[in-house]
């Protein structure tokens, strides 16, 4: 396993990392023996950071997690949570809220400090809120040595630009921004790179788009984004290829990308993506897979509200 610096929080992490939403049974039922085994696995692989949140199967994968670290060192990982999103409609970034819900997910995850708490999916929270009562909420807690480092979460990148352009974040995490049909995310590193702050890219499949399997109905993605993907994992299969094991390489491969996180709750699929990163990569299939997505590079889909994205337009030099 490689690792990388995370901005200037001074973490060693590793190119891939653990996303414990599966340990929520947010995609199918896991039974909690087998979420364990694939947490143990991911450590005894090298994988030293765990990202979680109380949203994820509505607490239960902070509890799962927490059952399967109870017998592993706490120097052998570092745990990142989430505040403020506990719900699929249910937000609440003020301050009081904020608090309490690390201090829940510290109880839930056995632990008496966090290593990152972040803001989780902020574009659907007031943005003054978010700003005046979440983000001091933060900074009270990493005075108080209840947590180290902090920042936020969302899916549009303009709502990274907004909160740095205001504050200071020692990490943020981003989705759905670089990997093979989108990479956007590369816009926000000169500015990340200026602030110090660290770098966590999620879902290098795109929830789904760059696999074999069928893309599950809620996914946002328009019908185009969709079918070009599609043809991308049929394209890759006809080759005697996995999408997902170059989707996975791809993202991890890149030496501006600290961590890139993965999502199971199977033992041998941790594996696979962990020996995946120490493949090398097919760059002849790479970019034959890069032309068939061309058409759809860059294209994303709407979330959230639409007061950050007014408030985008009025950064201009602040940044």
């Amino acid at each position: 396993m490689k690792y990388r610096k995370l901005g200037n929080t001074g973490l060693d992490v590793s190119v891939l990392s653990f996303g414990a939403s599966s340990l929520g049974s947010v995609f199918r039922e896991v039974p909690k023996e087998e979420g364990i085994r694939t947490v143990h696995t991911a450590i005894d692989m090298g994988i030293n950071l765990i990202d979680v949140s109380p949203y994820y199967g509505l607490m239960k994968a902070e509890t799962v997690l927490g059952e399967a670290l109870q017998t592993v060192p706490r120097d052998r990982y570092i745990i990142s949570t989430k505040a403020g999103r506990y719900g699929q409609d249910d937000f609440d970034f003020s301050k009081k809220r904020v608090i309490r819900s690390a201090e829940e997910s510290m109880r839930r995850l056995g632990t008496d400090y966090l290593d990152i708490l972040q803001l989780h999916d902020i574009e659907f929270g007031s943005m003054e809120q978010v700003m005046e009562e979440g983000i001091p909420a933060l900074e009270e807690l990493k005075q108080s040595g209840k947590i180290r480092f902090f920042g936020v979460t969302g899916l549009p990148l303009n709502v990274f630009e907004t909160v740095l352009s205001r504050t200071a974040l020692d990490v943020i995490l981003s989705y759905c921004h670089y990997s093979l049909n989108d990479t956007t995310l590369l816009r926000l590193l000169p500015l990340l790179e200026r602030k110090g702050t660290g770098l966590i890219n999620a879902s290098p499949i795109s929830m789904g788009l760059l696999s074999s399997r069928q893309v599950p109905d809620w996914h946002p993605a328009g019908g185009d984004i969709q079918a070009a993907c599609q043809r991308a994992a049929e394209y890759c299969r006809d080759k005697g290829e996995d999408i997902t094991k170059l989707a996975v390489q791809f993202s991890t491969a890149n030496e501006q990308i600290p961590t890139t996180l993965v999502s199971t709750a199977t033992p041998a699929n941790i594996r696979n993506n962990i020996l995946w990163t120490e493949e090398p990569m097919d760059e002849q299939l790479l970019k034959e897979v890069l032309e068939i997505l061309k058409p759809i590079d860059g294209a994303t889909w709407p979330s959230g509200r639409p007061e950050w994205d007014k408030e985008r337009d009025q950064i201009g030099e602040r940044l």
